[in-house]
């Protein structure tokens, strides 16, 4: 529950609006700069364009020599770069061949002239700043590349800087039309697949080990490269207009249009039992158990079977003794209807539909229906030990007689492992989380039977924490694998054979930010952690050749990445690789957001977020604050990781300080912080959100609290407009885009997830239709009339309720956009426009 409060009456916050302007006005000859003017717009929206490119090494592309040496590119600051060979075992960095004989023999062949169609064209003379290496042909070599006017031109050499042969080959060109290539590897070593983009760079997509496929989205005209680990090169491949298949094998590339292929036996047909003796065979409500020597079809009695009841899918008992059907009977079909006012050619509006379950409707209902292949007749099972299921997933014999499944119950307070013993039809629950909140089931519920021993690996909240546990399969005995103060992330592979997991954790380290994502190894039997990763940021790793070493990148927001090299065995850190060079970004006059953590509304809990100021910043100046905000409890959303251009700077270029904060309510802390969004998402954690910045503003005066805005799309849309509605003697401005303003009126699936099953008075009381007539302030809705992840009725009816309030707000339809629309160049324009006017007190792009 929350109380919805306005603080003052509507006369008082006239009055307050009027001294703002009037301070707004008196302020502006002490500003860093004209806030709100033409300049300023100019300068913000090329922010990405200026800042771009002036940051070296962000990447390292590894090269292994072998499993304890690799090649790297270091970046040297302001002496460029350098290719250094890295002894894994020792830590020793040293130069990769001579760089300075190297581009003296290139520059000499470079220069010529090629044969061909394109014989005006000459490389250029060697330059450090304009020419890549990448190693290549193995240990013995490495290949220069330049590129220019669609063609790419190789020279391969030695290390001793020898050209051994110069090539050329064709860059990809603009896409033509979406496509997709399916790589099958048929080689007998792991390749990359790279592509060439249009400057003649190269990226990274895949790894594919031998017998694997990959399938992967391009468009016509791309050009892509196949190599191996060590850089020995299989060939391009250029996409085309249809899919393509490219398989590599130990010679070559083959390329052909992709065709379905019909390589072994076709997979079996799961209706028919492992034997081969039975078929199950299913014609809408009516199921058939058909003998396949004789042809016989038998009808299976199943108790009292609804007209409308299909089988969704059949298992079939190891032994062939039983098959088991999950049964569904249709739930309701509620469809949304929506006018495109204008389609695209022009002519009369068109009616547009879609399939929108929302909260409250009826669901499929489903059950398990086990059958007995002797007689043809359903073992009867106590229907009512699943009741009311949402979801019935997961579904594995054990052995030979125990099939288990997952059972989510609707509303999301009780997830469990279910056993049942087809023969007799026993149920038996084997692990069930029941917590008074909610269970996270679409975010941390996560399971996997382990072959080698009668366990079930399964994560769970019921320490206060999300860890990780493994069930007995016979006892239902609990045995915590991960336990702490830390949170698991996700599990991203189990080594049965070794007994570890590979597991991502937040808050491993107290002095850290905790979203700091970090990689640990877990034994799965004593449940020890060794954390391959250390250093204060969040993480991505590389494993090497024989997963005896990995690569740790590590970033912030105000810290560019770092290469690592660390020792898989015990996370030790072998060597630095080398650091992202930001010095000419910094020189140039960007600025890096400032982290910030303050207490929340307990006083005890730390609430984390960021701060962006803008490239002129002024500390005599006085800056209005805008937050942008989304809150959805599926996830945390305040920025960890380095980017130079982020959306927000539009309008922190404006002359903004723009906040970001991850308040109560939202994902991946403790489960107590978690449970503050339950039947609540109209908090948005709102509280904690005000206190982070009045803290912030203590110590920054040019942090003006008393000219607050607020913005966000979908969930954030949500929260934007409740901003209005419940604190309204904070924030003076809101612009929110495609809300979720009634839970009652969104997808079912999100909303039932935080706010429950039945539809309660919890329901009515967290909407923003229910409430528009609480609105203090300035408030600024959009929404695209076709939009299909939030039906467009939600943001409409907000537009009644404040109508039928009298009061004054602004709404902007985008014809033919969907979700998101307030994204669009228009969308962000009226934004910039809206907080311009109403907390800087001038029109905008004045000059």
């Amino acid at each position: 529950m929350i109380e919805l409060r306005t603080g003052r009456t509507r006369a008082f916050h006239v009055l307050r609006v009027l001294l703002l302007a009037v301070a707004c006005v008196t302020a502006l000859p002490t500003l860093a700069s004209a806030q709100g003017s033409a300049a300023e717009y100019e300068r913000a929206r090329t922010h990405r364009q200026r800042f771009a490119g002036l940051v070296v090494g962000e990447r390292v592309e590894p090269v292994w020599l072998a499993p304890d040496r690799l090649v790297v590119r270091r970046v040297l600051g302001a002496d460029g770069w350098r290719y250094m060979v890295v002894d894994a075992g020792g830590g020793d960095l040293e130069d990769a061949f001579d760089h300075e004989r190297l581009a003296a023999e290139l520059s000499k062949e470079l220069d010529r002239p090629f044969d061909g169609a394109l014989l005006d064209l000459r490389i250029l003379s060697f330059d450090r700043e304009r020419v890549g290496f990448v190693l290549g042909g193995g240990a013995d070599g490495f290949t220069v590349r330049r590129s220019g006017r669609g063609l790419e031109r190789v020279a391969l050499a030695d290390l001793d800087g020898a050209t051994l042969a110069v090539t050329e080959r064709r860059r990809s060109g603009p896409g033509r039309g979406e496509s997709s290539v399916l790589f099958a590897n048929d080689s007998s070593v792991t390749v990359r697949l790279v592509w060439l983009d249009a400057d003649g760079g190269e990226r990274d997509y895949a790894r594919v080990a031998p017998g694997e496929q990959h399938a992967q989205h391009t468009f016509a005209g791309h050009v892509w490269l196949v190599r191996s680990g060590d850089d020995r090169e299989f060939g391009p491949f250029e996409a085309q207009g249809h899919p393509g298949l490219v398989r590599v094998t130990d010679a070559a590339l083959a390329t052909r249009p992709r065709e379905p292929e019909r390589t072994g036996p076709p997979p079996r047909d799961p209706s028919n039992s492992p034997d081969g003796r039975w078929r199950v065979v299913t014609d809408g409500a009516r199921v058939e158990l058909e003998n396949r020597a004789s042809g016989e079809r038998v009808p299976v009695d199943l108790a009292d079977v609804p007209q409308d009841e299909r089988t969704r899918r059949v298992l079939w008992s190891p032994d062939s003794t039983h098959a088991v059907l999950l049964r569904v009977v249709p739930g309701e079909r509620h469809v949304v209807h929506m006018v495109a006012s204008s389609p695209k050619g022009g002519g009369q509006p068109r009616l547009e539909s879609m399939d929108y379950r929302k909260p409250g409707d009826r669901i499929d209902a489903l059950r398990i229906a086990v059958v007995r292949a002797e007689d043809a007749r359903e073992v009867p099972l106590d229907r009512a030990a699943l009741p009311n299921p949402w979801s019935l997933d997961e579904l594995r014999f054990t052995d030979g007689a125990t099939l288990t499944l997952r059972y989510n119950q609707r509303g999301h307070r009780v997830l469990s492992l279910v056993a049942i013993d087809v023969a007799s039809g026993a149920l038996r629950t084997v692990v069930e989380e029941a917590p008074d909140t909610f269970v996270d089931y679409s975010q941390k519920a996560w399971m996997r039977h382990l072959a080698s021993r009668a366990e079930v690996l399964w994560t769970s909240e019921r320490s206060g924490t999300n860890h990780l546990y493994a069930v007995d399969l016979a006892s239902g005995q609990l045995r915590a694998v991960t336990s702490g103060p830390w949170v698991l992330r996700a599990v991203d592979e189990v080594d049965e054979a070794a007994g570890t997991a590979l597991v991502r954790g937040l808050g491993v380290y107290p002095d850290q930010d905790p979203y700091h994502v970090h990689f640990g190894r877990v034994d799965l039997v004593n449940g020890g952690v060794t954390w391959l990763t250390a250093s204060d940021g969040t993480h991505t790793i590389e494993w090497g050749p024989q997963r005896e070493y990995l690569v740790a990148t590590w970033s912030r927001v105000d810290q560019p990445p770092v290469h690592e090299l660390r020792r898989a065995s015990d996370g030790a850190l072998v060597a630095e690789l080398g650091r992202a060079d930001a010095s000419a970004l910094t020189a140039a006059g960007w600025r890096a957001p400032e982290r910030f953590t303050a207490k929340g509304r307990d006083g005890l809990t730390d609430i984390w977020g960021v701060i962006h100021t803008p490239t002129d910043f002024d500390s005599r100046a006085s800056y209005p604050i805008v937050e942008s905000i989304y809150a959805g409890p599926h996830g945390h959303f305040v920025p960890k990781s380095w980017a130079v251009h982020r959306g927000v700077h539009e309008l922190v270029e404006l002359g903004f300080v723009v906040v970001q904060i991850d308040g109560m309510g939202t994902n991946w802390r403790s489960k107590a912080f978690h449970d503050v969004c339950w039947q609540n998402l109209g908090d948005s954690g709102f509280p904690d959100r005000i206190a982070w910045i009045r803290a912030a503003a203590e110590s920054r005066p040019w942090m003006d609290t008393e000219r607050v805005g607020i913005y966000g799309g979908s969930a954030g849309g949500q929260s934007s407009t409740r901003a209005l509605l419940a604190h309204g003697d904070f924030y003076d401005v809101a612009v929110s885009d495609c809300g979720c303003h009634d839970n009652r009126m969104d997808k079912i699936w999100w909303n039932e997830a935080w706010m429950g099953w039945p539809i309660g008075e919890h329901y009515a009381e967290q909407s923003n239709v229910t409430q528009a007539h609480r609105l203090v302030g300035k408030l600024l809705l959009t929404v695209g009339e076709l939009d299909r992840n939030v039906d467009p009725a939600s943001t409409m009816q907000v537009a009644d309720a404040l109508i039928r309030a009298n009061k004054d707000f602004d709404l902007i339809v985008f014809p033919g956009a969907g979700h998101g629309a307030g994204e669009s160049d228009y969308g962000r324009r009226r934004r910039q426009d809206f907080f311009v006017r109403h907390l800087m007190g001038v029109e905008p792009r004045w000059e």
